[in-house]
């Protein structure tokens, strides 16, 4: 496995595990970034759509499916992008810029390898 791929992979394993925390024990995510415990079913919702995205990077990693990952990279920028346009609007609390630097962090990562690989 590359090093683009091994990034990829990485992230695929951090959205799993955030995922599966926000679809088995949301209230405690929630609380860990200061936002409102819910007992609708939208968080869960949220949380299996988060792991099927980290399925599908893990995936795309052992593959090596270059092509994701410049898409996967491109989709992180984008939601680094909303994430403090919420922020910014009042839609959020402040906390929700940790994940965006793990976003941003997280694309940084892959697109070095990726402007490296392609030099």
């Amino acid at each position: 496995m590359g090093k683009a791929a091994k990034s990829i992979f990485v992230w695929g394993i951090y959205l799993v595990a955030i995922g599966s925390l926000l679809l088995l024990i949301p209230n405690f995510m929630l609380s860990l970034f200061g936002f409102q415990a819910t007992n609708e079913v939208w968080i869960r919702v949220l949380g299996m759509v988060v792991v099927a995205l980290g399925y599908y990077h893990i995936q795309a990693a052992r593959s090596g499916l270059f092509p994701f990952f410049r898409w996967s990279t491109q989709g992180r920028a984008f939601t680094v992008v909303c994430f403090i346009a919420f922020v910014a609007l009042g839609l959020a609390k402040p906390t929700l810029l940790l994940f965006a630097s793990a976003d941003f962090l997280g694309a940084l990562w892959t697109g070095m390898i990726l402007r490296t690989s392609q030099a």
